[in-house]
């Protein structure tokens, strides 16, 4: 069943019989997924599955991390859920066909900034970058500005 509004998502809590309910995440942070979480993390017969990369410090990575429980609205959720990870379904793409890209713009870029994704990937690609002699490459400071 689609629901659209938050009365059809809200009258999710209330069914027993079996459902899968898909939402966009945002790491689990935000919007009606989180009140999904907070309905179903305790339930041992639950599986939460997240399909995309988390960013740190997010209740999704709490959750890809398998940890024992989570702070929801203030309150602690022991995860009784099982929860599952599937890769390669995120809408970023992998360092493999990052490296791909940067090679087909190799002589026309005249530098490349990483600017998304955590430190050590990005200095990992860097180094992917930097074997393919592509050496104008930086990960800018949080916050620095970058003359063109």
């Amino acid at each position: 069943t689609y629901v659209k509004t938050v009365d059809e998502s809200k009258a999710l809590n209330e069914r027993t019989d079996p459902m899968v309910i898909i939402s966009a995440s945002g790491m689990a942070e935000t919007g009606r997924i989180v009140h999904h979480i907070r309905n179903n993390i305790e339930n041992p017969k639950n599986t939460i599955c997240i399909v995309s990369w988390q960013a740190p410090n997010t209740m999704g990575r709490r959750l890809a991390d398998r940890e024992p429980q989570v702070n929801i609205f203030g309150e602690v959720y022991k995860r009784k859920c099982d929860v599952a990870t599937i890769g390669g379904l995120s809408g970023h793409a992998g360092q493999d066909l990052l490296v791909k890209y940067a090679m087909g713009v190799k002589n026309s870029a005249k530098q490349i900034f990483l600017v998304h994704g955590e430190e050590k990937q990005a200095m990992t690609l860097k180094g992917l970058l930097s074997e393919q002699s592509l050496d104008r490459v930086r990960y800018p400071e949080l916050h620095e500005g970058v003359d063109l």
